[in-house]
C-alpha cells in the first residue's frame, strides 16, 4: 500500500481525457449514459472473444520476472479482464487472480475460459467500485483496459491495493503499419465513410497511432507513485481473413457505437478490400507493456 503526498487532484491530472460514449451526432458522453462506451463489448461477447488476440508469452514471462516471484507465489489483481485473454495466461502460470471485469457477458465468458484454473476468482464490477483491500497483491495487471478505469482513480487506487514493491503491468495489443498498400487503402474508406471516426484513432484498424500511446510510460512517472518504470514493445504479425477482419472491427467500442447503417456500409467496404487481396491479409503488431514497481 501507498501512503503517499499525492493527491487526488493531482492524481487525475496524469489523465489524458475521460472515455465515455460517442452520442448521435459523433460528440463524446460522460459516464453513466444510457450506452456507456467502455460497457458496450457485453454486447458482442462472444464475437469479442473468438476475434481478439490474446498476449504473446514473453509479455506474460516478463511480467512475472519483472515482479520478482515465482508465479505459485505471486498474487494478482487484474483490471478488466474481458473475456479472460490475458487472465488465462497469467493463470497457467500458476498465479492466484482475482479478475474484475464490469460486464456480467463479458465476465460470464471469462468464467468459463478460466474453469481449468481454481486460482482465479471473476467478479463483476468495475475498479472504481471495488472495495480495495489495501496492500494484498503484488501484481496488478490491466491488458486493453487501463484506458477505461478514471483517471482520478487508477494510479492511486492500484498504489493502494499494492504492497511496497509490488508491480503495476498495463498492456495493450497495437497496430504497427509499416506502410503497407493495404494501410492506404483502408484510410480512404474511413475517411470518406466515418471521418469523425477516422480523426479518433481508432486502436483497430489502428490507421493513424493513438498520441497517448507514446506518452504511457511518463504518465506513470508523472504519479511519483513507482519507480523502475519501463516500456517494451514486442512486435508479432497477425493474419487475417476477410470474416476474421471484419469480426475484429465488429469488437471495437467506437466502432459499435456507429449507428447500424454506417457500420453495415463500412464494414462492406472492409470487406470488398480484403477479398480484392484473395481473402486473407497479415497486420503488423506490436504489444505494448509498460510497468513499474510501488515505491515504499
Amino acid at each position: 500500500m501507498y501512503a503517499g503526498p499525492l493527491s487526488v487532484r493531482t492524481a487525475g491530472m496524469v489523465g489524458r481525457g475521460r472515455p465515455g460514449r460517442w452520442a448521435a451526432d459523433g460528440r463524446v458522453g460522460e459516464y453513466g449514459g444510457m450506452r456507456e462506451q467502455r460497457l458496450v463489448f457485453g454486447e458482442v461477447a462472444e464475437l469479442y472473444d473468438r476475434a481478439r488476440a490474446g498476449y504473446p508469452d514473453a509479455v506474460i514471462d516478463d511480467v512475472i520476472s519483472f515482479a520478482r516471484a515465482d508465479g505459485p507465489h505471486l498474487r494478482a489483481l487484474e483490471i478488466g479482464a474481458g473475456t479472460g485473454k490475458a487472465t488465462v495466461g497469467f493463470a497457467a502460470r500458476g498465479l492466484e487472480i482475482l479478475a474484475l471485469e464490469p460486464s456480467a457477458e463479458m465476465a460470464a465468458v471469462a468464467r468459463r475460459n478460466c474453469q481449468p484454473f481454481p486460482r482465479v476468482r471473476i467478479e463483476s464490477v468495475t475498479f472504481e467500485d471495488w472495495p480495495a483491500a489495501s496492500g494484498r497483491f503484488g501484481l496488478i495487471f490491466s491488458a486493453q483496459a487501463w484506458h477505461w478505469v478514471r483517471p482520478e482513480v487508477r494510479y492511486l487506487k492500484a498504489a493502494e491495493a499494492l504492497r511496497a514493491g509490488g508491480t503495476l503491468a498495463l498492456i495493450w495489443n497495437r497496430v504497427r503499419w509499416q506502410g503497407e498498400p493495404l494501410q492506404g487503402d483502408l484510410e480512404d474508406i474511413y475517411r470518406r465513410l466515418v471521418p469523425g471516426l477516422y480523426a479518433r484513432h481508432p486502436a483497430f484498424p489502428g490507421l493513424t497511432p493513438r498520441p497517448e500511446d507514446s506518452d504511457r510510460g511518463d504518465e506513470m512517472r508523472r504519479t511519483g507513485l513507482f519507480r523502475d518504470e519501463t516500456v517494451r514493445t514486442y512486435p508479432w504479425p497477425a493474419a487475417f481473413t476477410t470474416d476474421s477482419f471484419a469480426d475484429l472491427l465488429q469488437s471495437q467500442s467506437d466502432h459499435r457505437l456507429l449507428d447500424e447503417d454506417t457500420r453495415a456500409r463500412l464494414l462492406d467496404a472492409v470487406r470488398q478490400v480484403i477479398d480484392s487481396r484473395g481473402g486473407r491479409v497479415e497486420v503488423p503488431h506490436v504489444t505494448l507493456l509498460v510497468m513499474g514497481h510501488l515505491r515504499g
